[in-house]
């Protein structure tokens, strides 16, 4: 179900910036926590737990971090094109 794999690729985006030794920067980091809030408030809509506006830049949001982070962060950046199949795949 695309909906668990997108929560299963959120927590592993969560995973990552709780990571201590992380290379992100600041700016990445936050980048990263407003694309994570962005998708929990997707998920919790999905579940019909919240009444959620909709984000109609989240697709493009997480194609661009994933082109941003391509180079320094690959395994990162293969999180969010999964995370962009996974939306994809919810008709999103």
């Amino acid at each position: 179900m695309p909906t668990e794999r997108l929560k299963s690729q959120l927590e592993s985006l969560q995973a990552t910036l709780n990571e201590s030794d992380s290379q992100l920067t600041v700016e990445e980091r936050e980048a990263l926590q407003a694309l994570a809030t962005s998708l929990e408030a997707r998920l919790l809509k999905e579940r019909g737990d919240a009444d959620v506006e909709e984000d109609p830049t989240l697709v493009d949001g997480v194609n661009l971090m994933a082109e941003q982070f391509e180079a320094r962060h690959p395994t990162l950046a293969g999180t969010l094109r999964s995370v962009m199949q996974s939306l994809a795949d919810m008709g999103i």
